[in-house]
């Protein structure tokens, strides 16, 4: 509030929104990160295809204000439509510039490996990171958020303290009702023994975010492109029996000396479009030990039909996927794979995605794994002809321009 409080102006918008945030959201991190040794995964059972039944998440307080569900915050009040944001990455990134916030987008904790060319292949919207700040360094500074001075921060704050364990619930108190409220939360995998409250599909936290901006309409639509897009490419896929197998591997690997990260195709965001795509997880047995570490023998055992370079589309370039594909072509376990002998290698999608960079990276999906269906993956450049086109990449960018 404004500090002349005998005063007789009216509060300012701002003044309305760090004041809500603080009252409402002030004590979310009580009984949630102190509860992490419980070890419960509760877990969202709704899909994102199912007609939209959610409980009614605006609450009237005044003529223009309203309140936000979503855990672990609860609650969270806004006096006014924020203007400025923070995000953690590209997950509530992509959401925010999805509803037609990107000009009021001042930093995200990385701003690096954001896989950029999705919102290059729209047609008539320009989305660049260039005048975004970056909260990472070294660390999260508490004082950085003074200094952007944002409206809202879009990210789960449970999750902060695990990159920057000089965190506490105080901390959080003190910036909320100081500068803004945070709302958000981790969807990007499911599991972990910190995040002992309720998980959400892509859609249902987008929802939310959609209410923090008041941009219902363009949520509406996104999700309508979305439900078609999905119900059309599960239309079209061949019995379960019939699909390849698929097996997920780091990018970041250490092809030369033969260590990999198996990744499973499990519940949570990160990994939507192959959940959607109805995959047959070549590494969907393994123990959590053996998917750590693992070597040639266990994958020249496993023989995925297709190999996936998880995280290629944000953390690394196509000459740097070629060269992760040559150095399997001349390994001697590498050379005897059947996804290397048929050269059915290619650049997964990353796990931070919001509703665009989801539904490209499904696109790409499933021209890589069923391209007698649905098309040949060429590259990215498969994504400017609009003879290759899934789904309407036009009308996306509309609703992103307002133009819904």
């Amino acid at each position: 509030m404004s500090e002349d409080s005998g005063g007789h102006e009216a509060p300012t918008r701002r003044e309305y929104i760090k004041y809500s945030g603080a009252v409402v959201g002030g004590v979310f991190l009580a009984g949630c990160a102190g509860q992490s040794d419980s070890g419960s995964t509760p877990e969202s059972t709704s899909t994102e295809t199912e007609t939209d039944t959610a409980t009614e998440m605006e609450t009237t307080i005044g003529d223009t204000s309203y309140t936000v569900s979503m855990e672990p915050a609860g609650e969270v009040a806004f006096e006014a439509v924020p203007e400025s944001w923070v995000t953690y990455f590209s997950t509530y990134g992509d959401m925010a510039i999805a509803l037609g916030q990107r000009d009021g987008m001042e930093a995200s904790v990385f701003t690096e490996n954001w896989p950029m060319q999705f919102f290059d292949y729209l047609p008539d919207v320009n989305i660049s990171l260039e005048d975004v700040e970056q909260i990472w360094s070294d660390g999260i500074p508490k004082e950085i958020f003074y200094e952007i001075d944002a409206d809202v921060h879009l990210m789960d704050p449970n999750f902060i303290p695990r990159l920057d364990d000089g965190w506490d619930d105080d901390d959080f108190e003190e910036i909320q009702t100081n500068v803004g409220p945070f709302i958000g939360n981790w969807i990007r995998r499911h599991g972990f023994e910190w995040h002992d409250y309720e998980y959400y599909t892509l859609y249902e936290a987008f929802e939310r975010i959609a209410q923090v901006f008041q941009e219902r309409e363009r949520y509406q639509a996104l999700k309508s492109v979305h439900d078609e897009f999905i119900a059309e490419i599960r239309a079209e896929l061949p019995p379960r029996s019939e699909r390849p197998e698929i097996g997920l591997m780091s990018v970041n690997d250490d092809f030369e000396q033969g260590v990999f990260s198996l990744y499973q195709v499990t519940a949570g965001n990160g990994k939507k479009q192959y959940q959607d795509l109805g995959i047959n997880d070549a590494f969907a047995d393994l123990a959590p030990s053996d998917r750590n570490d693992a070597d040639y023998e266990l994958l020249f055992e496993l023989d995925p039909d297709i190999l996936v370079f998880h995280f290629a589309a944000s953390h690394a370039t196509p000459e740097v996927v070629e060269e992760k594909r040559e150095i399997l072509r001349n390994s001697d376990f590498g050379s005897q794979l059947s996804a290397v002998q048929n050269d059915r290698m290619y650049p997964g999608g990353t796990a931070y995605q919001g509703p665009i960079i989801n539904l490209f990276q499904t696109e790409m999906a499933a021209k890589q794994f069923y391209p007698d269906i649905f098309g040949e993956w060429n590259g990215y450049e498969t994504l400017a002809d609009e003879s290759n086109w899934l789904f309407d990449h036009r009308r996306v960018a509309d609703i992103i321009n307002g133009d819904i």
